[in-house]
């Protein structure tokens, strides 16, 4: 299983495969029913920011507030490095419910039935299920128009969104989940 998820567009897609030498499908794309934040990576506790860049599920709560959640490594490794030092934010979900302050909110029929497709992954041996946010659907012209006026003006954001952009490329090119790794500076780097 891999999920992408993208800001602007307000969608989040589920692939799967079968088998390990099998290229990922793509099994559904997800409406996600509420936005919150701008585009950028999440820097700090309380700004409201869905963040960007490389996650994976590290927690499965069927007894959430949000009806179900599904919780993600945030921060990361790049976030720790480039967030503020003391209050990066946390407890960042893909859950049920609409309601958001930053995490990835879907209706709670979605949620279940990415639950299940996620419960049965990690039953069936898959420990790191990874989760890419990106700002924009790349593909799409009117995103791609939006996410280049954006960026136009601001060096370090059209850096940052650059990193992603290229693991995003790299995915449809080869409908594999690009190797992701952190310099010493936070940055991603794709392999």
């Amino acid at each position: 299983m891999y999920i992408r998820s993208f800001k602007y567009d307000g969608q989040l897609e589920v692939w799967v495969k079968n088998e390990a030498k099998e290229k990922y499908k793509l099994f559904k794309t997800y409406k996600v029913c509420l936005l919150s934040g701008a585009m950028g990576p999440k820097r700090m506790q309380g700004d409201f920011q869905v963040p960007e860049g490389f996650y994976y599920i590290t927690e499965f709560n069927p007894h959430s507030a949000y009806h179900l959640a599904l919780g993600l490594n945030y921060p990361n490794a790049s976030d720790k490095i480039l967030s503020d030092s003391l209050r990066p934010g946390n407890g960042i979900y893909i859950h049920g419910s609409c309601v958001s302050v930053g995490c990835i909110p879907v209706t709670d029929s979605d949620i279940e039935e990415i639950y299940i497709v996620a419960s049965s992954a990690k039953a069936n041996g898959e420990d790191f299920i990874p989760v890419h946010i990106f700002p924009v659907k790349y593909s799409k012209k009117k995103s791609l128009e939006f996410f280049d006026n954006y960026t136009r003006n601001n060096q370090p954001l059209a850096k940052f969104e650059s990193e992603l952009k290229d693991a995003y490329d790299k995915f449809e090119a080869t409908r594999e989940v690009p190797i992701v790794m952190i310099n010493r500076k936070g940055d991603y780097v794709i392999d």
